[in-house]
């Protein structure tokens, strides 16, 4: 990854995650799952144009879900934390919040790497 790249998708990503942690204020359970696949579609379609490539609205969407998959497999009780906090009114929304931020963070650095050894995403894995 050139320094270029680093830094495109260093903005991407952060301006992302921020986007979810914003979406995932909501006190109510499931509203901040919606948030955070939306931005991480979106992200995903950035990310691969700052590596030459470009995918479809349904190829972001299944490289974002795998890419969470992955995340919530690794780190279930961040993503439980995350939903079920949000019945502690006020704290519960940013907690949520705050692991949402996380967890695209990771998302997206996590694509990125994988679209820079050239992953062409084929609508079910990360072709290299």
């Amino acid at each position: 990854m050139t320094t270029d790249q680093k830094n495109r998708c260093h903005a991407i990503i952060h301006t992302s995650a921020a986007a979810a942690g914003a979406g995932n204020v909501v006190p109510i359970p499931g509203v901040g799952a919606a948030a955070d696949m939306a931005v991480l579609t979106s992200m995903a379609i950035a990310l691969a144009a700052v590596f030459g490539q470009e995918l479809s609205g349904a190829a972001a969407r299944g490289a974002a879900y795998a890419a969470l998959k992955r995340l919530i497999i690794k780190q279930p009780a961040k993503y439980a934390v995350k939903e079920c906090g949000k019945i502690i009114t006020f704290l519960g929304s940013a907690i949520a919040a705050i692991v949402s931020v996380g967890l695209a963070e990771a998302a997206g650095w996590q694509l990125a790497y994988e679209f820079d050894r050239k992953g062409l995403y084929n609508g079910s894995r990360m072709l290299h």
